[in-house]
């Protein structure tokens, strides 16, 4: 991270309160910028945020699709860094009201890009898509010219949100670029439907974790601070326009299946008692498998992870522990 670049840069958060989001802004803060947060849900009780941390953050609270919020905030800061995070990221409150997904999801990103369009002089923007964009494909691993084929809420929800921001890409020659990670885990996740954080936390209660697949699902995952790091050097080097607009997959390039990562979890924390799981089989519209090439990230930006899966695991299992100690 350059500190001279960000020094005083205005940068609008949404979604800054969730768990991407919350990471990325408390480095935004460390570097003197000034953070906008915008989220629907603000000063949480589950956050990683401290009292100092907010102080330090002008925050607004409402939802990144409304468009008289989104218009004042414009007028009333001169924006110029973007991190578009706000959406609804949970596959199974998709399914269960997609029409939340879309306002979140696909409205939310059109009023934050015509907001651009029409009010701002904004160096960058950075649009958080999602490999789940790319639909089922049987050519893996998904590169970023594979096209956006989803057929589920959540999935389709976040291609027509990569479409519009490549449209305003294009169409506008706004500074857009949009990422898309593989599975994201690291402190402060409190959404524990994911099955790391659900993972962690039944380690800590000595409880059964419980699988809503088979089992033999397969993904990538990618430890938070590597993403962090990711999306601050594709800001930078759009605002320095050293790299055009355009999509990039942000991957440890090693997949694993849901039993496979689990062994992993126990591997990477052999002082805690070993994980008791249950195959559930329940899943439903979910992907069999996916994961992500990252060799554009890597030719284009220089990026690669910094934390093996080993590393990110165990100092995520720390800070589960010292978590549930707490509370």
């Amino acid at each position: 991270m350059n500190n001279k670049f960000w020094k005083n840069k205005v940068v609008l958060v949404t979604g800054f309160e969730g768990f991407l989001g919350s990471n990325l802004t408390k480095s935004i803060i460390s570097s003197g910028a000034k953070v906008i947060g915008l989220d629907i849900k603000t000063f949480r009780k589950q956050t990683i945020f401290c009292a100092q941390d907010y102080e330090k953050i002008i925050v607004y609270k409402g939802s990144v699709d409304n468009r008289s919020l989104i218009r004042d905030i414009f007028r009333k800061h001169p924006i110029d860094i973007i991190f578009h995070l706000a959406a609804e990221a949970i596959v199974s409150r998709s399914y269960q009201n997609p029409l939340k997904a879309f306002e979140s999801n696909i409205t939310g990103t059109w009023e934050i890009l015509e907001a651009v369009r029409k009010y701002g002089k904004v160096q960058a923007v950075v649009v958080a898509s999602s490999d789940k964009a790319y639909g089922s494909h049987k050519k893996l691993p998904y590169r970023e010219d594979a096209p956006l084929i989803a057929n589920h809420p959540y999935d389709v929800s976040k291609s027509c949100a990569d479409l519009i921001a490549n449209t305003y890409l294009h169409t506008y020659d706004l500074p857009v670029a949009i990422t898309r990670c593989g599975n994201i885990y690291g402190p402060g996740d409190f959404n524990f439907s994911r099955l790391i954080p659900d993972a962690m936390r039944n380690l800590a209660l000595n409880k059964q974790l419980k699988i809503r697949s088979d089992g033999k699902f397969v993904r990538d995952y990618v430890y938070v601070e590597d993403i962090v790091a990711g999306y601050l050097q594709i800001a930078e080097l759009l605002a320095r326009r050293k790299i055009p607009g355009d999509a990039f997959n942000l991957s440890d390039e090693q997949p694993l299946t849901v039993i496979g990562l689990l062994k992993e979890i126990n591997l990477a924390l052999p002082g805690a008692k070993k994980l008791k799981y249950k195959i559930m089989n329940t899943a439903r519209y979910e992907i069999k498998k996916q994961y992500l090439s990252s060799t554009k990230a890597r030719r284009i930006l220089g990026w690669k992870p910094n934390y093996t899966l080993k590393e990110g695991l165990r100092k995520t299992g720390q800070w589960y522990v010292q978590y549930f100690k707490q509370i």
